[in-house]
């Protein structure tokens, strides 16, 4: 029965690409435009994925709610998703502003771990949104969580994954405690290069 589901959930997911689609295109226009503007680009490089199926149905059940993708498309916001990577503090509270002034993105929900971290150091920007998805008969709204993230965060939150999963989550002692002084060491990096970002001049 729940090969089935999943069948049916790859069929349906399709959707989700298309809004990633969709999305990314908003991004690199603005990417573009803006260094165009500006001399300066927002964005150092953005990733893209949609949840697996079996990861869907996982959280599903996690959630104890039934496995059904019009409940996932109601009770997750992370079954599609986009990873923005910048290099300042400033440019991910900038892409996020420029991309929830779009008139066809509705922003839902903002998180923001860049102001409250995480109790493990974990810093980043996060923006659920809903982008019109226009099929053939229809048009369909779909969330996608966008994740916006200095260099720095995201090394950090990359090598943190892996340190966790290394560990399977059995996690020697004082590992959270140096995971967060860390962090506190690739924020005080990012406000230093934020700083010197401040006084370099730009090209004319």
């Amino acid at each position: 029965m729940e090969i089935d589901v999943a069948d049916g959930l790859r069929r349906s997911l399709v959707v989700y690409k298309f809004a990633l689609d969709e999305l990314m295109t908003k991004l690199r226009i603005l990417s573009e435009e803006f260094d165009l503007v500006h001399r300066h680009d927002p964005i150092e490089h953005i990733a893209q994925r949609v949840k697996r199926p079996e990861a869907i149905l996982a959280k599903l059940r996690r959630k104890g709610l039934p496995e059904d993708l019009d409940l996932a498309g109601e009770h997750l916001d992370d079954v599609a998703g986009v990873r923005v990577i910048c290099p300042f503090v400033s440019d991910v509270y900038r892409v996020a502003a420029m991309l929830g002034r779009q008139s066809d993105v509705e922003v839902l929900l903002t998180k923001d771990y860049i102001t409250t971290p995480k109790p493990n150091g974990y810093r980043s920007l996060h923006v659920i949104v809903r982008i019109p998805v226009f099929l053939s008969d229809q048009v369909v709204h779909v969330k996608v969580e966008v994740q916006l993230r200095t260099i720095a965060m995201d090394f950090w939150a990359t090598l943190e994954h892996k340190l966790h999963y290394k560990y399977d989550r059995q996690v020697p002692a004082g590992f959270v405690e140096e995971l967060t002084r860390t962090a506190a060491i690739a924020a005080e990096l990012d406000e230093r290069m934020q700083a010197l970002h401040h006084v370099v001049p730009r090209g004319e």
